[in-house]
């Protein structure tokens, strides 16, 4: 007997971070026929919109997770059948799947790259604790129907084998009012109950991503940096380069750059608690707030390019981030983040250091401030604050201060970022 030939598509890890995928769109309906390389699906990331490719020749004979639908890495989305006479087997299995009822194992070549989830547990297979009472009412256990996840046999379904009533439930008598012991804080990690009258809204897949990062990130010592500078010279090459499309954003990633090189350590991480990792790349993720989440594209090898180059890339990355189209290798390089609010006229604020990075640069507005010179005669000139936050296992507060003072002498006379 030739066995049928049907294969899974599972969801795939489109990047390092990403847990779950949701499906935008399919692209190949049930009945079509695909051939190897088509585009099939379009996953949304934790960051990013992708087109999956079927890795085999066949027929979309079951959509097991439709438009809208989200499913864990390593997942099955879809079955893949070899030849018409397979799709009845593939649709059936299908169903079997949507049951929670099958017990094959994936087939060895799946539709995607991505390792197949673990088989299901077989009939027989029982908890430990269901093993113990077995042998406690010599209950066969091999004998017994589980009712557990993917048919395991739990304690409830010895029991019941053996005639075993299950004890009623019962539920402890209302404390007095008076005795109502005082509310304790929430632990760590609790759910708190909705407002009332509230609205839940979950989390879309990026917002998902970026929580995810913001808690992991609470797991890292950080300290705080700031450091103001006068820009006025900058401001002045801002206005001679913006014609050309350069933002003052590309300016200071150019400026960072720079000053990165001269100090490798604030643009190095430690990712395991033990050691560091010295960058052979200065890659600089610019922080861009969408509709619905938070992006970081990232600028490869700022310190190599001119401001006309990197002006050209981040239009170009600018545009694909708004329309989800970034290539993971476009969001997940980076070795430095710049995040500035001062386009929108904050003047100072914090910054969260991202995950696996040594540091984050936060940027203020430029504004008129009333300073002194040295011999104390006051004058007005446009200043400029910037707060560093900084991974304390790794880079130290002479090391930050030294990066800043670099940066600082390159905004204060900034020439050197055209040649």
């Amino acid at each position: 007997m030739v066995r049928a030939k049907v294969r899974e598509i599972f969801m795939p890890a489109l990047s390092s971070t990403m847990t779950e995928g949701k499906i935008v769109s399919w692209t190949a309906a049930e009945g079509d026929r695909v051939a190897k390389g088509d585009p099939v699906v379009v996953v949304e990331s934790d960051k990013a919109d992708m087109d999956v490719e079927t890795f085999h020749d066949g027929i979309v004979a079951a959509v097991l997770v439709p438009a809208g639908g989200t499913a864990p890495v390593g997942a099955p989305i879809a079955l893949l059948a070899e030849s018409e006479e397979e799709v009845a087997v593939a649709r059936a299995r299908a169903q079997s799947l949507s049951q929670g009822q099958s017990q094959e194992q994936p087939p060895p070549h799946a539709a995607a790259a991505t390792p197949a989830p673990p088989p299901p547990a077989t009939k027989g297979v029982a908890t430990p604790y269901a093993k113990k009472l077995a042998k406690q009412h010599r209950v066969d256990i091999t004998a017994v129907v589980g009712t557990g996840p993917h048919g395991r046999v739990t304690a409830a379904d010895v029991e019941a084998a053996a005639g075993i009533k299950p004890k009623p439930k019962v539920t402890p008598p209302p404390l007095p009012a008076a005795a109502v012991p005082p509310a304790t804080p929430m632990a760590s990690g609790a759910v708190l109950p909705p407002l009332p009258g509230g609205r839940v809204v979950p989390f879309t897949t990026m917002q998902a991503a970026v929580s995810r990062n913001m808690v992991e990130s609470l797991s890292v010592p950080t300290f705080r940096v700031g450091y103001s500078m006068i820009t006025y010279k900058l401001d002045a090459l801002y206005e001679k380069v913006k014609s050309k499309g350069v933002t003052k954003t590309v300016l200071l990633v150019k400026a960072a750059a720079m000053a990165l090189t001269q100090h490798p350590v604030v643009n190095a991480s430690c990712r395991d608690g033990k050691s560091f990792s010295y960058s052979t790349n200065v890659n600089i993720g610019v922080a861009v707030a969408l509709e619905g989440g938070l992006l970081t594209p990232v600028l490869e090898d700022a310190d190599k390019l001119d401001i006309y180059l990197l002006a050209q890339k981040w239009r170009v990355l600018l545009k694909k981030a708004r329309t989800k189209q970034l290539q993971p290798n476009e969001y997940n390089s980076g070795t430095f983040t710049l995040s500035n609010l001062g386009m929108f006229g904050v003047d100072r604020f914090d910054a969260i250091l991202p995950a696996g990075q040594g540091a984050i640069m936060a940027v203020g507005a430029s504004k008129p401030t009333v300073v002194a010179d040295k011999d104390g005669f006051f004058s007005i000139k446009s200043e400029m604050l910037v707060n560093v936050t900084a991974d304390h296992r790794i880079i130290y507060s002479a090391d930050l201060a030294a990066f800043l003072q670099t940066f600082a002498k390159i905004v204060e006379d900034p020439a050197c970022l055209t040649l």
